[in-house]
């Protein structure tokens, strides 16, 4: 094994320090509009909740939106009933198909999003939150605790 000299490693830490020294914004730089924007806005926190509430709304939707942000497979082979399957990757795009058009949606419909573990949900949610929806929720919980818990589950 190759050891590296004592001033490369010094040098390379110089570097690493001088990157993580340069603020966002001048990074932002040389992207995009929307890159820029990206970087430079700050990140609005995920409202998240756990089974039990979960448990709630699933009983009584009222006007919330349920959303399993799961791949379709996953979905096929089991879900939460009243949710409709949007995948993660695709909800910026096919979320209107559920609340109208971009310039008629209710941004302030009560929207709830599961998936397997919590992760793909939350980062779901981030997406919503950037298109302008000020009510999306993040479920975290894992799905196979959520059936052994006796809760509803259709396949």
């Amino acid at each position: 094994m190759k050891i590296m000299n004592p001033l490369t490693i010094f040098s390379v830490a110089v570097l690493i320090s001088a990157f993580l020294s340069i603020p966002s914004p001048v990074l932002a730089q040389g992207l995009p509009p929307a890159g820029k924007q990206k970087i430079e806005a700050p990140q609005k926190p995920v409202r998240t909740i756990g089974m039990e509430d979960y448990r709630k709304i699933v009983e009584h939707p009222e006007e919330a939106l349920i959303i399993d942000v799961r791949e379709p497979q996953e979905y096929a082979a089991g879900h939460v009933p009243g949710a409709i399957n949007i995948p993660r990757g695709v909800i910026n795009s096919q979320i209107w198909d559920h609340v109208g058009s971009s310039e008629k949606a209710n941004l302030e419909r009560p929207i709830v999003l599961q998936c397997q573990s919590g992760r793909r949900a939350t980062l779901a949610a981030q997406t919503l939150g950037e298109l302008g929806f000020t009510q999306t929720s993040a479920v975290i919980m894992n799905l196979d605790d959520w059936k052994t818990s006796g809760n509803p589950f259709v396949k």
